[in-house]
């Protein structure tokens, strides 16, 4: 049976939370909870599941503010990559210029490094070092046929994440990239906002990517 993924367009900036399920235990990661929590919990129980974690591709708010009250409810631990925590600890102040109104985010559980995996159920999804967007971002793939990368705001469809937010490199990004460009044409791509794409239509079409 293969993995199961929902999402949820979360927040004023359209962010994309995903849910991630283990389809044989029911257990569950959410990848990028950004906002709206209630939202996020609805999509949870609908689907009868057991979140096991909580995780962030990386530290900006619009993909964290709703870390907080999930683990309230959850339960879950809180992973992040470690060099992107300063962000997120200051992601509700970040929100207040915005006129949004949300609780600090926790300090993790864990930090995600290159190299590390996150278990869910059966499934076993690997953290790639992404940078260039953000200085630690990350992003997970599970390599299971088609393949599934939760990439943040490192790839779009037809764009790529935006290097001019503090910490933002556009060399580095494109190494970032290039890394993603290895995967297999079929992987599914997941983004933090817009609509999924896969590795081969971006390597074939996207005209940001690095020729």
């Amino acid at each position: 049976m293969p993995v199961l993924v929902k999402g949820v367009v979360v927040s004023p900036f359209q962010s994309n939370c995903y849910l991630v399920v283990c389809p044989t235990t029911r257990e569950a990661i959410v990848v990028d909870p950004g906002d709206e929590a209630p939202r996020i919990l609805e999509m949870i129980d609908a689907h009868g599941v057991t979140v096991k974690a909580i995780v962030a591709t990386h530290g900006h708010l619009d993909h964290v503010l709703a870390v907080s009250p999930l683990k309230a409810a959850t339960g879950a631990p809180f992973l992040m990559p470690e060099g992107d925590w300063e962000l997120a600890a200051h992601a509700h102040e970040m929100a207040g210029f915005y006129g949004w109104q949300a609780d600090p985010v926790p300090s993790p559980d864990a930090f995600l490094h290159e190299g590390d995996t996150v278990a869910v159920g059966a499934l076993t999804l690997s953290v790639l070092s992404v940078p260039g967007h953000t200085p630690d971002h990350i992003a997970l793939y599970l390599s299971e046929p088609p393949g599934h990368l939760f990439c943040g705001d490192v790839l779009f469809a037809g764009s790529v994440g935006r290097t001019d937010l503090p910490g933002g490199d556009w060399a580095t990004l494109q190494r970032s990239l290039q890394r993603l460009m290895a995967l297999p044409d079929e992987t599914i791509v997941y983004p933090g906002h817009g609509p999924k794409t896969t590795i081969g239509r971006e390597r074939m079409t996207n005209p940001f990517l690095a020729r």
